[in-house]
């Protein structure tokens, strides 16, 4: 990122229900992320802050690489698919386009009202796709609480509770994700349901902590309680940041919901040549 540190490094700040998002362009020059920098962006005292960073790379119509807040990379982030989505379609003018990520072609369009969708494609239902260290049946795990795995291209467990609200996330979250059954860590989501197809649901993001929405947390959320018979394949889910609408149909699994492009910014070159 030579040219950066003499220029800075312009950069978008987006939210979908306040899963928050940095997003760095590099269609029209190539940005080179480290973890180090990605977890200095991630400070939200010295950096910017976020839970995720989405770096735009040339492709279909584009292609999207993500970091969680620690500085790990993550194969999908749905809530910032969609906000990227947003952004590209009012850039072109197009109402649907294509973007590719490490999980695979996600199919994006625009859903009226202000709204936009994500294909997030076919859940992974399997052991090893999730993955986990070992074969056994993911609709429930032999943990306590007997949650359910779902891969999303990022790996989820779900437990279904009488009240989210009363688990303690901040402490039960971490354990979670580091469970031995996870061999790539995991996304923690606990849930109830609040009415018919209508479930409430709290969220510990991998490599990030607790998040205000999760938009491959809420897929997985979804697949599960249908998987498990307690809704529909058509469902509300209502998050701290507010709701989202999935929808597991016969091509994958979509997942609608509100984006915001907050601010524009540009990193400065010292800032660069001090965190690099």
């Amino acid at each position: 990122m030579a040219a950066d540190r003499d220029t800075g490094l312009p950069f978008m700040k987006m939210h979908g229900l306040g899963n928050d998002f940095v997003v760095v362009d590099g269609r029209a020059r190539a940005v080179t992320m480290s973890a180090g920098l990605a977890q200095a962006l991630a400070d939200r005292h010295r950096g910017v802050g976020f839970d995720q960073l989405a770096v735009i790379e040339p492709g279909q119509d584009a292609h999207l690489v993500f970091y969680n807040a620690d500085g790990s990379e993550s194969a999908a982030c749905g809530n910032a698919t969609r906000c990227i989505a947003r952004h590209l379609m009012t850039e072109t003018g197009r109402d649907r386009l294509t973007l590719t990520t490490a999980r695979g072609v996600l199919v994006c369009a625009d859903a009226g009202d202000g709204l936009t969708s994500v294909n997030m494609g076919q859940p992974q239902l399997d052991w090893a796709e999730i993955p986990l260290a070992e074969d056994m049946d993911t609709l429930e795990l032999p943990i306590d609480g007997t949650p359910t795995a779902t891969g999303m291209g990022n790996p989820h467990c779900t437990f279904f509770v009488d009240d989210a609200e009363a688990v303690p996330l901040d402490s039960f979250g971490p354990r979670m994700e580091h469970h031995p059954l996870f061999p790539e860590r995991t996304n923690v989501q606990v849930a109830h349901l609040i009415g018919d197809n209508h479930l409430r649901m709290r969220v510990w993001e991998r490599g990030t902590g607790i998040t205000l929405a999760s938009g491959s947390s809420s897929c997985a959320t979804a697949v599960a309680a249908a998987r498990r018979g307690l809704t529909g394949r058509q469902v509300t889910i209502t998050l701290d940041g507010g709701d989202i609408a999935v929808d597991w149909r016969d091509d994958g699994v979509w997942m609608t919901g509100p984006t915001t492009h907050v601010f524009d910014g540009v990193l400065t070159p010292g800032w660069l040549a001090d965190n690099a």
